[in-house]
């Protein structure tokens, strides 16, 4: 997560490469800059390994064929256009099944994460030019031999259609929308499920602690180079942003909860686009069931797609999100010892039984007020939430060892990733709350030096 700065538009990246051969002196950083370009890398851990990236990445069972002849798998951000138009509408059933498709063995859950960061110059601090990103790009197509997206003349990251939309929309549903386009980077993780059954479980524990996640990763106290009294700013913009796609999804813990209670959810989130022939149709507002009446007056006539409910799907930004896995979404990004942290982290919870259900126990009498409680007073007060009898920091310790215990499980070594959380844990103290005690000693109330002590 970055400090915060001018509301001047940002250039953002999302690229599957860990490092550039890039002459500029740029950098990627999860950590502190003003209006900085936002580059988002995706990498997967493979379930029979210790935590260590791999060539294989995995969000989705979008299949793409680079021009090596090697096989990635993407996530379908920038969407995935579908060039056939469907003459038959799609049932409810359809769109239950494409969550239900995500259900698979254990043997085959993967690990993925997903970590956004500020880019700028080393020498001015400011926000990397065009030409820089230019640069990076076109050195990363010839160093990975990756075939360039432009438009028209330019390379380009993401297309922007998409933004553009979102950027006239925001402003509309929520006064936070802008800053959480321009101004946040997160760090997140995406877990398999085995069945219904399964995902609800998971579901319930991730919301339950997704509050805990965020004070443990809380890492953006500034605003405009100045403290802004929160923690985790980017949380509290989230509370602002949409709320119609947003927030902590109380109907999770319902009895009747699962794929089809998710799929009524979300033909409920208004839409934002429709991708056809290269090019976003704004749908903003409308709503998705009326799209699989055929009555989605900027397409009149046309059916929906799988294609088009999945890149729907993409739309919905909740604490926790459900496609065919789950995205815990509650994390500030940070250096690289807390990005090998967040995924350890509940991997550890999730993916052990024993661990997963002390998880359930504990939670199981939290209320939904409980829940949104910590979710509002967390940005702001962390760790030292008030939480019955005693502090967040309390349950957050015992939370702490159903993660290491779930590892310890595992067999491969993987608790070392945990010791940059365990340190909050032990302490009580925020990364947040670490700077902003520098900002007002060591710094002398200049945030500059996050650049230099927290650059990686």
């Amino acid at each position: 997560m970055a400090s915060m700065s001018q509301t001047s538009s940002s250039h953002v990246v999302r690229t599957e490469i860990l490092r550039s051969k890039s002459g500029y002196t740029s950098v990627f950083s999860g950590s502190y800059n003003t209006n900085a370009f936002r580059h988002k890398t995706t990498v997967a851990f493979p379930w029979d390994s210790s935590l260590k990236a791999t060539q294989t990445t995995r969000l989705d069972a979008v299949g793409v064929n680079s021009r090596r002849g090697d096989k990635l798998v993407v996530a379908a951000s920038p969407p995935t256009d579908d060039v056939s138009v469907s003459t038959e509408p799609l049932t409810k059933a359809d769109l239950v099944g494409y969550l239900a498709s995500g259900c698979k063995p254990k043997e085959n859950w993967r690990i993925g994460t997903e970590h956004e960061k500020f880019g700028f110059d080393l020498k001015t601090l400011r926000p990397m030019t065009y030409e820089q990103i230019a640069h990076l790009l076109n050195a990363i197509s010839e160093r990975f031999d990756w075939e360039k997206v432009m438009e028209g003349d330019n390379i380009i990251g993401l297309k922007q259609g998409r933004y553009e939309i979102m950027r006239n929309y925001m402003p509309k549903v929520g006064s936070l929308g802008l800053d959480m386009m321009f101004r946040t980077c997160t760090v997140q993780v995406n877990l398999d499920f085995s069945s219904e059954a399964d995902m609800i479980r998971k579901f319930r524990a991730g919301l339950a602690l997704q509050p805990i996640a965020t004070a443990l990763f809380a890492n953006s106290p500034f605003t405009e180079g100045k403290p802004n009294g929160f923690l985790s700013m980017r949380s509290q913009i989230w509370t602002d942003t949409d709320n119609d796609r947003a927030g902590m999804l109380p109907f999770v813990f319902d009895d009747t909860f699962g794929f089809e209670q998710y799929v009524e959810y979300a033909l409920d989130v208004p839409m934002y686009f429709v991708y056809r022939k290269k090019k976003y149709i704004n749908c903003a507002g409308l709503s998705f069931r009326d799209f699989l009446a055929g009555k989605l007056a900027p397409i009149p006539g046309e059916y929906p797609t799988l294609n088009d409910w999945e890149n729907h799907l993409t739309t919905i930004f909740p604490e926790v999100r459900l496609k065919r896995y789950l995205e815990m979404r509650g994390a500030d990004g940070g250096p690289w010892r807390r990005l090998c942290a967040l995924p350890a982290f509940w991997v550890g919870i999730l993916y052990d039984d024993i661990s997963l259900q002390n998880v359930l126990d504990m939670t199981a009498d939290w209320t939904q007020e409980e829940r949104q409680m910590l979710r509002n007073k967390v940005p702001v007060t962390g760790l030292k939430t008030p939480f019955r009898d005693g502090l967040l920091k309390h349950v957050a310790e015992e939370v702490l060892e159903f993660a290491k215990d779930g590892l310890e499980r595992r067999g491969y070594k993987e608790t070392g990733f945990l010791n940059e959380v365990a340190e909050v844990v032990r302490t009580g103290l925020t990364p947040a709350e670490k700077i902003l005690d520098l900002y007002h000693s060591k710094w002398g109330q200049s945030v500059d030096p996050v650049f230099e002590e927290l650059l990686y």
